[in-house]
């Protein structure tokens, strides 16, 4: 999934009105597991100039970049936060890891031939979905527009549920967000 999407449905299954902590929490982790990603693609296209086809052909398969994605999308590493927030009684915590367990459920069967070892450090095993939010070869056609959907509904939800000018000007923003994939990938891949 895009991750706008992954922040959208984190909000609404864990997003409280009136409990900011626990709201911040929720897009936190709906976020966390493709910060890296996010990161070193910025850094190596604005700051280092690559190019993007070498980025997300080469960089994004090499091993200091997979070593990263293991850590950062593993269940296991997850679940551990998850558990130790629990048991230190962090609500907000849990919230937090919840939310990134969300993100990589939701991950495990919508990534053909581009997947994180989900069961790190047990195994560096990935998980090749037949079908793919974004390969046209692997029915993106029919999972983004389910995608795209189904996050129009979840933003419809939060914009019932929140009613402050602010948090619906930030859902609105979330819901512009996941459109522009459409828009960016279209951009860095015509340069």
């Amino acid at each position: 999934m895009n991750t706008p999407a992954h922040v959208i449905f984190a909000a609404a299954a864990f997003a409280r009105p009136g409990d900011r902590r626990r709201t911040v929490a929720a897009v936190a982790g709906g976020l966390a597991p493709d910060l890296s990603l996010y990161l070193m693609v910025a850094v190596s296209l604005y700051l280092l100039g690559l190019d993007p086809g070498y980025v997300f052909g080469t960089l994004y398969f090499s091993e200091p970049w997979q070593q990263m994605f293991r850590i950062d999308n593993s269940f296991l590493v997850w679940g551990a936060g998850f558990a130790l927030a629990w048991w230190c009684g962090a609500r907000n915590g849990m919230i937090f890891g919840a939310s990134g367990l969300m993100h990589l459920a939701l991950d495990l069967p919508l990534h053909h031939d581009d997947g994180r070892p989900h069961f790190w450090p047990l195994t560096d095993w990935v998980f090749e979905s037949p079908i793919s939010y974004w390969d046209s070869a692997h029915h993106a056609g029919l999972v983004g527009p389910l995608e795209m959907g189904l996050s129009a509904l979840l933003c419809g939800v939060l914009m019932w549920r929140f009613k402050s000018l602010r948090s619906r000007l930030a859902i609105a923003g979330l819901a512009g967000l996941q459109l522009a994939p459409l828009f960016i990938w279209g951009f860095v891949f015509a340069t």
